[in-house]
C-alpha cells in the first residue's frame, strides 16, 4: 500500500471490503479517516478475490495439507488429456481428441 500511495499519490477515498485486516495498514500511514467501506462500494475489489475465495473455500474440505497436494497432482494428470477447450476446435478435431485420450487412457489402465 506504501507503494501505490508513494507512485500514484494521496487519493480521496480508499474502498476496501469490510476484513478488519485493512485498518491497521490504513492507521499507519494516517489514512484511516479515508476509508470507504459500503455493501456495493468495493464490488469491483470483491469479483476481483471471488476466484481466490472459491479455491480457499474447497480447500478447506480437506483436514491435511498433504491431500489437497495429492489431489491436485493426480487431477491434472487426469484432467489434461481429457479437457480439451470446446469453444476453440471444430467438432472433429474435438471428437478426434477425445477419443485419442481414451485410447490412451484406456491402454493406460489396462
Amino acid at each position: 500500500m506504501k507503494k501505490a500511495l508513494k507512485r500514484h499519490g494521496s487519493p480521496e477515498a480508499i474502498t476496501t471490503d469490510g476484513l478488519r485486516s485493512n485498518g491497521a495498514p490504513l492507521k499507519e500511514l494516517s489514512s484511516r479517516e479515508k476509508q470507504e467501506v459500503g455493501r456495493w462500494a468495493n464490488n469491483r475489489v470483491e469479483n476481483s478475490h471471488l476466484p481466490f475465495r472459491r479455491r480457499e473455500r474447497a480447500m478447506l474440505r480437506f483436514r491435511r495439507m498433504r491431500t489437497p497436494q495429492k489431489f491436485a497432482s493426480v487431477h491434472a494428470t487426469v484432467h489434461a488429456p481429457f479437457h480439451h477447450e470446446r469453444h476453440l476446435v471444430d467438432r472433429q478435431a474435438y471428437k478426434k481428441g477425445r477419443s485419442e485420450a481414451l485410447a490412451e487412457w484406456k491402454a493406460l489402465v489396462s
